[in-house]
């Protein structure tokens, strides 16, 4: 069933209706979706560590904080803003645990804590697809992140895609074939679609989408067939 997208934006600039504040802009996904947004017009005020804070993208306002302390960034987020949280162990795999639990699971209580202060009426938060036989803890603190954004009654928009392929992510692609195989086949079909790989191009303009179009509904769920049609990357 296709996913509802409403447009928010019916009057004035981007800049004045849907600001955008982002943490972990400066990573893997958070530069290309600054400059996404940037170049459409959008206000986007980004979180970082003073050491980092010259690592985003021209243009951007960056927010001088500690993602892990809603205290320290949560008086600088715009009313009405979009949050975008993008916070993440990067690389992540099974010996990473305690990592997820000391920084992606820290970051989100933060996040929301500081999207609620805020009054934020929309969050966007990148999950993980699942259930899924591989990664478990990082499943399960992710689920943990998407329980605590559904608590806090703040329109939201879940991504769960499974692996982003691009820079520096390119191994994946040798698995295309048996992607491939699996989808041609009943058993697996629906397994092979739900943990499928999508690039980042298509992250960044379904992340694009969800921004502009919120969900009319209270928690928008999108998961990697969304993520592929909405950007027009099918397959």
């Amino acid at each position: 069933m296709p996913v509802p997208f409403t447009t928010s934006v019916t009057s004035g600039t981007r800049d004045e209706m849907n600001p955008v504040f982002i943490t972990g802009g400066t990573g893997y996904v958070g530069r290309p979706l600054i400059e996404a947004l940037l170049g459409r017009g959008h206000a986007v005020y980004a979180l970082a560590r003073p050491a980092s804070a010259a690592k985003l993208p021209s243009g951007a306002r960056a927010v001088i904080g500690n993602a892990l302390d809603a205290e320290t960034f949560a008086a600088s987020i715009p009313s009405a803003a979009t949050f975008v949280h993008l916070i993440g162990t990067p690389h992540p795999n099974p010996s990473k645990a305690g990592e997820f639990m000391r920084v992606d699971l820290a970051s989100i209580h933060a996040a929301v804590a500081a999207a609620r202060q805020a009054a934020v009426d929309h969050f966007v938060y990148i999950s993980v697809a699942h259930p899924a036989p591989v990664m478990k803890a990082y499943i399960a603190v992710r689920q943990e992140g998407e329980a605590l954004i559904r608590s806090s009654g703040i329109h939201a928009t879940i991504l769960r895609p499974w692996y982003i392929l691009g820079p520096g992510h390119r191994w994946p692609y040798a698995l295309l074939p048996v992607y491939a195989l699996l989808r041609s086949i009943p058993a697996t079909r629906d397994g092979a679609q739900r943990l499928g790989l999508v690039t980042r191009n298509a992250m960044i303009t379904t992340l694009v989408r969800a921004i502009e179009e919120r969900p009319t509904e209270r928690v928008r769920i999108l998961g990697v067939a969304d993520i592929r049609r909405l950007s027009g990357e099918l397959g």
